[in-house]
């Protein structure tokens, strides 16, 4: 499988903070997906589908070796958890629509 066209990244407020994610899931509101941000005591969030190439773009080698860990399988891997960093490489402008989780 090609892991690059399967690869989606999202930006996820939290009750604790914004991360970055990389996911193999279809969709951020797959079951299997949700499961594992409830399991991590992620309930609640907004988030964001965020362009691949920008991600790949703003954070090269950080990308590439999440990417390797994150391999063919469906799975989600925190790329980055500085809100502060994360607020400086993407402007909210750049956002699509919200995806609302939890009630």
């Amino acid at each position: 499988m090609d892991t690059t066209t399967a690869i989606r990244c999202y930006l996820i407020f939290t009750g604790t903070g914004p991360i970055l994610v990389l996911s193999t899931y279809p969709e951020l509101t797959d079951p299997r997906l949700i499961a594992k941000l409830e399991y991590k005591g992620i309930t609640r969030f907004i988030a964001y589908e965020v362009s691949l190439a920008a991600v790949q773009e703003r954070y090269g080698e950080a990308f590439a070796g999440v990417e390797r860990d994150l391999g063919a399988a469906q799975d989600i891997r925190v790329l980055d958890f500085n809100g502060h960093q994360i607020m400086a490489n993407f402007s909210l402008a750049e956002l699509g629509e919200p995806i609302k989780v939890g009630g």
